[in-house]
């Protein structure tokens, strides 16, 4: 049974792109790209299904050898789409702030969530880029990517259990 990581920000159209895309390229790098499903989702007020992934993202992503063409995915919200917090083996999120948002989302029910600075034995959080162009953008995609340099052993280590 393929196990499932869901990343969450706050609209799904920037940060958590970045790192769904990230993740699925470690994984893969790994051999593990057909045992570990990743999707990424929106927990903030705002969020829509069917967005379209912010190009300063799809250009950064580009700037690290990942094409992410316009079309190839859209946002999901994950207040609309319960299912996707209930199936998933780990939530990871951009902020505390998240991470609260998708534990009161689980209405009681356990779910494992960590920020990305959690898994890399970090603290903080990734700053929302939206509005502030490429530098932030690359600002953020870098910070996701450290975490998860650090992190993705442990990330395997939780979802596969080896």
């Amino acid at each position: 049974m393929r196990k499932r990581v869901l990343v969450v920000c706050h609209a799904n159209t920037a940060r958590s792109v970045m790192a769904q895309k990230l993740i699925e390229r470690m994984l893969a790098e790994r051999g593990l790209g057909e045992r570990v499903e990743v999707r990424s989702a929106g927990v903030w007020v705002y969020a829509r299904d069917g967005m379209i992934p912010s190009l300063d993202a799809r250009l950064a992503l580009k700037e690290v050898g990942i094409a992410l063409a316009e079309d190839e995915m859209a946002s999901t919200a994950l207040r609309e789409h319960p299912e996707l917090l209930a199936h998933a083996d780990l939530v990871l999120t951009m902020t505390a702030e998240q991470s609260a948002i998708v534990r009161s989302l689980a209405n009681g029910r356990p779910v494992h969530v960590a920020t990305l600075a959690e898994l890399a034995g970090e603290t903080g959080d990734i700053a929302d880029p939206a509005g502030q162009g490429e530098e932030a953008f690359r600002a953020a995609r870098d910070a996701i990517m450290r975490c998860l340099v650090r992190g993705i052993d442990g990330l395997v280590a939780r979802v596969t259990g080896g």
